[in-house]
């Protein structure tokens, strides 16, 4: 890092073109010990490179619209009404179906990597060394070739088997995924340059950090997505909820430092925290209740191989069917109900809300530290208001992580399908072998019909 501090040329903190948090609005999600007293320690000017200063790219109807308002509350404008845009727009795409929800991850995947890369090009850039933005999106195309690859091997099993070019892709698949990489590798090693290893390989990890976050946690999002659409929704609610909240809280009661001694109960996300919790799940169910009771939202998203399409139809599991729970002895008195009908996934969809609220918010700071380290205030200008992709989305990568692990731990069991289709692949011989091995177990367990057991 010697070369980047002698060679970075990073603008005055405190100058219009690189907004500290301490200014903006609704925003202020993280703030240490001892800020605003002097700079932190080896955070210096060296320390970062130029950044061009953010440009409004506001509509020019909106501006006009707004050009009677204080700049904090033309902010507040600007935020709500491309935040209820945004939302309708969601809803519209989740109308579309599963597809359409697939390529927009897709889309946001490529923008946030893209937002990632750009900051760290304007300080390659200075040295004029060759391939890093060329290498960056190679490894991009050779990690998602990978994951995507996976999915369709688990998903699309009827479809390979079908066409014979897809079953040596998959067969080979992650060799294949290797070999690509290798070749990556060896490029990156064939374009360091005498004197700038240290650099060189400091962008090496920023690519592949970059990789770390934002492609393998989109990958798990388009998982969840399969297990059935409400657990791609929910969860992309309840964040959205924690952050309107925490803006709200903000913007009118003030911003206190989450990590401040003697203000951690202040702190807007914290304030936010109830309401996420509560407010989607109340008893009755507003949100996870109605979501719950229609098949194309539960269902699993699987590929049908008569149709050639996605199918989102089944019968639902004990997990969207309406039970009956007592309640504990305090709460009877309390509210004096002895017993509430619930679906069982609204009592999950509250562990859900818990961790989108007290541990969901620490991506947004993780995000904020890095923007702070390079003195800017949004990792792009893309949505007005609003800052980049990124800046929408730091929340949601942790928190699909958070689902994933949640359904592989206390949700999915073996899966009929895949195991199919993983039987599919194999050879004759050993299909066979693997039947005869079930049909004497199921007659030894006295699950075989006598039908079946006289005509064998």
């Amino acid at each position: 890092m010697t070369e980047l501090r002698r060679r970075g040329g990073g603008g005055d903190p405190d100058s219009t073109e690189n907004i500290s948090y301490k200014e903006a609005d609704g925003d202020d999600k993280l703030t240490f010990p001892g800020e605003g007293e002097g700079e932190i320690e080896g955070d210096s000017k060296a320390d970062t490179p130029d950044v061009p200063p953010s440009t409004d790219n506001t509509p020019q109807c909106l501006n006009k619209a707004l050009e009677g308002l204080s700049s904090r509350w033309k902010n507040w404008w600007i935020r709500g009404i491309l935040s209820l845009t945004m939302i309708i727009g969601f809803f519209l795409i989740i109308y579309l179906g599963p597809i359409m929800l697939i390529f927009v991850v897709m889309g946001v995947q490529i923008k946030c990597f893209h937002e990632i890369i750009t900051i760290g090009y304007r300080v390659y850039r200075s040295y004029e060394l060759p391939w890093f933005r060329t290498l960056s999106w190679y490894f991009l195309i050779c990690v998602n070739y990978f994951f995507y690859g996976e999915t369709v091997a688990d998903y699309f099993g009827a479809l390979v088997q079908r066409e014979e070019p897809l079953q040596f892709l998959v067969r080979y698949h992650r060799f294949i995924s290797f070999a690509l990489y290798l070749a990556g590798f060896c490029m990156f090693v064939l374009s360091l340059v005498k004197k700038h290893y240290r650099l060189q390989f400091y962008m090496f990890a920023w690519t592949h950090v970059t990789l770390l976050i934002v492609v393998t946690q989109s990958h798990l999002v388009i998982q969840n997505l399969f297990e059935g659409m409400i657990w791609f929704i929910v969860p992309i609610s309840i964040v959205i909820c924690n952050d309107i909240m925490a803006y709200l809280f903000g913007f009118f009661f003030g911003r206190t430092p989450l990590i401040k001694p003697g203000h951690v109960v202040c702190s807007p996300y914290l304030q936010a925290t109830p309401t996420t919790v509560i407010l989607p799940h109340n008893p009755r169910g507003i949100y996870a209740y109605l979501l719950s009771q229609y098949q194309y939202f539960v269902c699993p998203v699987e590929y049908n191989s008569e149709t050639n399409r996605f199918a989102v139809e089944c019968e639902p599991t004990n997990l969207f069917m309406i039970q009956e729970y007592t309640l504990p002895a305090v709460v009877q008195n309390a509210v004096r109900w002895k017993t509430v009908n619930l679906y069982p996934f609204q009592i999950h969809s509250i562990a859900l809300s818990s961790f989108a609220s007290l541990i969901g918010p620490f991506g947004g700071f993780f995000a904020s530290g890095f923007k702070r380290a390079f003195k800017i205030k949004d990792f792009a200008d893309t949505i007005p208001g609003h800052g980049g992709i990124m800046d929408r989305f730091d929340c949601q990568y942790l928190m699909a992580t958070f689902v994933h692990v949640y359904i592989a731990s206390f949700i999915r069991g073996p899966n009929p399908s895949k195991v199919l289709q993983q039987l599919l692949v194999l050879q004759p011989e050993q299909q066979l072998s693997i039947f005869n091995t079930l049909r004497n177990h199921l007659q030894e367990q006295g699950m075989l019909p006598p039908a079946v057991e006289e005509a064998q």
